[in-house]
């Protein structure tokens, strides 16, 4: 039996870079970007901004994934968001997944790591503090 999965739509934003669902992880959506033009900084490198749009994304689907579930609809709004940049990202395709750390009624942690190759090798990870209005 396969585990239904909420109807998640991603911002314009992450459509913008061309960031989409890959696929779930149980219920956490795995979010992906092709390397592009779009997403280029330097020379065949990703930019450390597209790198933390995929990041902010990632945690954001992972956390309305989990509201949806729980039939909770608040609006999100970011109260910090922290980027490590670990590896520089290469010309292929990036990956990033959302685990939240704690959900209570008003606030949210999330933890997120982007990876290319390796989801035990991350090339970047945030932490996202979200207050639920």
């Amino acid at each position: 039996m396969t585990e239904a999965v909420p109807k998640l739509d991603l911002p314009a934003y992450a459509r913008s870079l061309g960031i989409a669902i890959h696929e779930w992880d149980g219920n956490r959506p795995i979010l992906t970007v092709d390397f592009g033009s779009n997403v280029e900084g330097r020379p065949g490198h990703f930019h450390g901004g597209a790198t933390a749009g995929l990041l902010e994304n990632a945690g954001y689907a992972a956390l309305r994934a989990r509201l949806i579930e729980d039939d909770r609809h608040p609006q999100l709004k970011p109260i910090n968001i922290t980027v490590q940049y670990l590896a520089a990202g290469k010309s292929k395709s990036a990956f990033a997944i959302g685990r939240i750390t704690r959900l209570g009624r008003r606030n949210a942690n999330i933890s997120v790591e982007a990876w290319q190759d390796d989801p035990q090798r991350p090339i970047a990870t945030a932490v996202m503090n979200i207050l639920m209005a």
